[in-house]
């Protein structure tokens, strides 16, 4: 009983720190997107402050096991990098909910930028030949007017010098939302869902896999297979955020 009491407060806190931010939007139309302080000078979506202290993983550096555990014997993939640790009511959170629900686009292109230069200076991924975000169904694209994916893909292209194309992927079934979900339930929600509209840019080909977050792995472990099946030499796996 207290666990769960834990996790119902938990819960509440997220939600009412989220809704303070949103009530601050009104106030402050030009805030950082992480902290909502006001921008200064040239400062851009994310303060200074907020960007040199991004909870930043380095798994491009270092492996990390237990992101690449999530993919070990289900699908092969060359590696899995992500950007920045995902933690409730941090800033990665903050900064994700702005892009995904309060229109924010802009913050998706900076957050790919960040993570594009950082790759690009490692020199891990120049064997790619393209970026490939994870599309939304078009219902859920309409209803959001953007996908945060294409948005970080672009960033990261922009950045790495590695070309990106949203027209490789086609979502083509509406799924229910994988919150609350056991990762059994949220493989068997999004198994099937994808199919390559153009396997001429797969064959044969080192892709990367783009999007927001990886949490138990399923949308990016069916998306990774059906790449696979049409042809590409190899799959790696970018995220901007992931929850471990």
């Amino acid at each position: 009983m207290p666990r769960l009491l834990n996790t119902i407060l938990m819960a509440f806190a997220t939600k009412l720190t989220l809704y303070w931010h949103d009530l601050l939007d009104l106030f402050y139309p030009n805030p950082c997107a992480s902290c909502q302080s006001q921008l200064v000078g040239n400062e851009g979506v994310i303060c200074t402050k907020c960007r040199a202290n991004l909870p930043r993983t380095n798994s491009h550096l270092s492996p990390i096991k237990t992101l690449e555990d999530k993919f070990a014997g289900k699908v092969p993939v060359r590696a899995v990098y992500s950007f920045l640790k995902f933690e409730k009511a941090g800033r990665v959170q903050r900064l994700l909910h702005q892009l995904k629900y309060r229109n924010r686009s802009e913050v998706g292109l900076v957050l790919g930028q960040l993570y594009g230069q950082e790759l690009f200076e490692s020199g891990i991924i120049q064997d790619l030949d393209l970026l490939v975000p994870v599309p939304l169904h078009e219902r859920k694209k309409k209803q959001r007017g953007y996908n945060q994916s294409d948005l970080l893909a672009e960033g990261l292209s922009s950045t790495s010098k590695i070309a990106w194309s949203a027209e490789v992927l086609l979502r083509a079934k509406f799924t229910e939302t994988q919150t609350h979900k056991t990762r059994l339930q949220r493989f068997e929600n999004v198994s099937g869902i994808f199919e390559v509209m153009k396997p001429d840019l797969v064959h044969n080909k080192s892709i990367a896999l783009i999007d927001d977050v990886l949490t138990t792995g399923s949308t990016l472990e069916s998306a990774a297979a059906t790449v696979l099946e049409a042809g590409a030499k190899e799959v790696i796996i970018i995220t901007i955020a992931a929850a471990y």
